[in-house]
């Protein structure tokens, strides 16, 4: 069990929102942010990762991921394809719930980590953009504008451009991080398999996910004994924003090969340019071991 208390002031409102079944790393975010005391998690989004089936893909993980770690928390369904694909359709379940949180008088401030694409949330800014003004996004996204690269091609901004083209010119308060920040979230399968397969069922799924997606068609681009688990920023960041290190930019427009350039008439926005993976993954670890590792002697 975790011995302390956060202050209820310094508690925030957070939802996630996650391609959970596109690759193995999104898994390891949601615990932690389940896990993590300052956090009153309101929902779990369903984000989209390509086709319009995706999207329950990814519920789906995100149930499994709960019922592992035996919390009930709301899960909602996301927008079942990018922001082309569900024009003129009904609002999905999530935005609308974003829509209703966001309005909702509350001390607690709200904080948005998206883990994929963007699609809800900018569903939800277009239905209702007044809700800009009353959330924080913190967003795993984006080449690095200072260094393109036309030959990479990032997967969040990439796979709904016009999504992230919407919400970074909103207004809304926004933390983009970036790929070379993410990007520094190593861990080696030997790690996963000492520290947090031995952590109950969760801990279970997390290393056999991780080991069978390894193994897979679409893990070619991986080193082979090792990952990036690359969406666990969004939730260091929530936890203490001082874990990493920001400039102000302009925000930046994103290119249709993912390419980014500042857009020197867009809101200014955090830019991370370093994240403190040391304390990211060793608070995610020691939770899981605190929590779900074997009884205290």
């Amino acid at each position: 069990m975790l011995k302390y208390e956060v202050p209820e002031y310094k508690k925030i409102r957070v939802i996630v929102d996650t391609d959970a079944a596109c690759e193995a790393d999104d898994p390891f975010a949601i615990a932690q942010a389940l896990m993590t005391k300052k956090f009153v998690i309101r929902a779990l989004f369903a984000e989209q990762f390509g086709g319009p089936e995706t999207t329950a893909r990814s519920y789906d993980e995100i149930k499994t991921v709960l019922a592992c770690m035996e919390m009930d928390v709301p899960v909602f369904m996301g927008e079942e394809g990018n922001l082309h694909m569900v024009q003129g359709k009904p609002l999905s379940p999530a935005a609308k719930f974003l829509i209703e949180e966001a309005l909702r008088k509350e001390e607690r401030p709200l904080y948005v980590l998206c883990l994929g694409a963007i699609t809800n949330v900018a569903r939800a800014m277009m239905e209702c953009p007044e809700i800009a003004k009353n959330m924080t996004v913190v967003w795993i996204a984006g080449q690095d504008m200072d260094r393109p690269n036309p030959d990479i091609r990032e997967f969040n901004s990439g796979n709904d451009i016009e999504a992230a083209n919407l919400v970074l010119q909103s207004g809304v308060e926004l933390w983009l991080i970036p790929i070379s920040a993410y990007g520094a979230m190593r861990i080696s399968l030997a790690e996963i398999q000492r520290r947090i397969y031995p952590c109950g069922k969760i801990g279970r799924h997390l290393f056999e996910n991780m080991v069978q997606y390894n193994l897979g068609p679409n893990a070619g681009w991986t080193p082979g004994e090792s990952w990036t688990l690359g969406d666990n920023p969004a939730v260091g960041l929530a936890l203490d924003p001082a874990c990493g290190s920001f400039s102000l930019r302009h925000a930046p427009t994103v290119n249709p090969d993912t390419t980014c350039t500042e857009n020197p008439a867009a809101p200014l926005i955090r830019v991370y340019n370093r994240v403190d993976s040391r304390f990211i993954l060793e608070d995610m670890m020691c939770k899981l071991e605190l929590l779900y590792g074997e009884k205290e002697k």
